[in-house]
């Protein structure tokens, strides 16, 4: 058969489609919203190409590995798009329909998108997803008569999450406690970081295994850091020792169905000098504020200056390093971040049931000052009508964290 033969997309729908995430109601409900959206601004098509949002609304979370994938809704079809690499587990891992594209041809992908779209209409597109050249290949294949970005309108629904989503985060604030444990236990001198942080991750994805049989298993990790290591809240883990005296930062991230969850902790190895104590317990302080800020009504950026004037107060505002906290979801460190939802002085979303958001002060003294290193709390907060529930367990402190 010459290459010209051979079908640039076709369905591939093989075995049965699995257990997801959430109900086939959630599903729908999510694709109502959508299709509100589309409404609103004269959306005739949506292409959503995000990690995070394909996610969202279909159920399944693809591995690029540089080739592009989609989501494609309008009024009467929801389709995702895949590559012929994956086979029949997008369409197994999707509440909607699924078509595959073959490489046999560029831009199979593109006509596939164009199938299902149809051509000339209004597209909405996620402008910060689509990189120059893939828009580029849209307005040849799709030939729409306008665009419109979509992205900001998505993330505001995102940004509210269901009775079931909230029920994932707590179980995954759960799991992350686990994995802080695990990690307290693996800490001692002598001992590389790279050990302290295999021992977090393993003990938190046979956790999620047990409570979701289900599940697909992958992207869970831990940053555990120490000494000068600490200075930045996503430094990678590395082979250093550990050793008396040592400031901790341990970070458990649990991925369940592409939801991520966090547990971030200072610690001490042997008990902290004075200036270190003094700079944590003023951390801590500060975190106890933040959580007690976190109620519906009250916006983003009023919670930050309340931070910011405690810190101010201490002579501590300059060592701070990043926003107070941020939303969670459908998000990990390399795909969908809430950015509407985040502790910012720039930020001025107000606060509503249903939000979920995590507290998460630090602060970083430079090597060449006395408490040197990095302080860091962090607990996930579920927005309730009456004020805020904590869904974090593992404590915080040096009452607790002295080891």
């Amino acid at each position: 058969m010459h290459a010209t033969e051979r079908p640039q997309f076709f369905r591939f729908h093989n075995g049965d489609k699995v257990p997801l995430p959430f109900s086939r109601a959630e599903y729908e409900a999510r694709l109502m919203g959508l299709r509100t959206i589309m409404d609103a601004h004269g959306v005739a098509a949506a292409v959503l190409t995000s990690m995070h949002n394909v996610a969202y609304y279909s159920g399944f979370l693809y591995c690029s590995f540089g080739r592009p994938y989609a989501l494609v809704v309008t009024a009467s079809d929801a389709v995702v798009i895949s590559a012929g690499i994956d086979a029949g587990q997008p369409w197994r891992r999707s509440a909607w329909d699924g078509i595959t594209y073959t490489d046999w041809e560029r831009d199979n992908f593109w006509r596939a998108v164009a199938h299902v779209s149809g051509t000339g209409k209004t597209v909405g597109v996620e402008e910060d997803h689509l990189t120059m050249a893939q828009m580029g290949k849209l307005r040849v294949f799709l030939r729409p008569g306008t665009t419109v970005d979509i992205a900001q309108a998505t993330m505001r629904q995102r940004m509210v999450k269901s009775e079931a989503e909230r029920d994932l985060i707590r179980a995954g604030a759960a799991v992350a406690d686990i994995g802080g444990y695990a990690i307290r236990d693996a800490i001692a001198e002598g001992v590389r970081e790279i050990d302290v942080a295999i021992a977090g991750r393993d003990a938190m994805e046979k956790e999620i295994a047990r409570r979701f049989p289900d599940a697909e298993y992958r992207d869970t990790w831990v940053w555990f850091q120490s000494g000068l290591n600490t200075d930045g809240a996503h430094n990678p883990v590395t082979a250093r020792q550990l050793r008396q005296g040592d400031i901790l930062s341990l970070n458990t991230f649990p991925m369940i169905s592409g939801y991520y969850t966090a547990l971030e902790r200072t610690l001490f190895l042997g008990e902290p000098d004075a200036a270190s104590r003094r700079i944590w317990e003023a951390n801590v302080a500060a975190h106890e504020l933040g959580i007690s800020l976190i109620r519906p009504g009250v916006s983003c950026a009023e919670i930050t200056h309340r931070i910011n004037d405690f810190f101010a107060g201490r002579d501590l505002l300059q060592y701070r390093s990043f926003g107070y906290g941020h939303s969670f979801g459908v998000l990990s460190h390399y795909y969908g971040r809430e950015a509407g939802l985040e502790l910012r002085e720039d930020i001025d979303t107000v606060l509503e049931p249903g939000m979920v958001i995590s507290m998460e002060p630090m602060m970083t003294i430079p090597a060449n000052m006395p408490g040197a290193g990095g302080y860091r709390e962090h607990d996930i907060l579920i927005v309730t009508p009456e004020g805020a529930e904590n869904i974090t367990g593992f404590p915080f402190g040096a009452s607790h964290n002295i080891l």
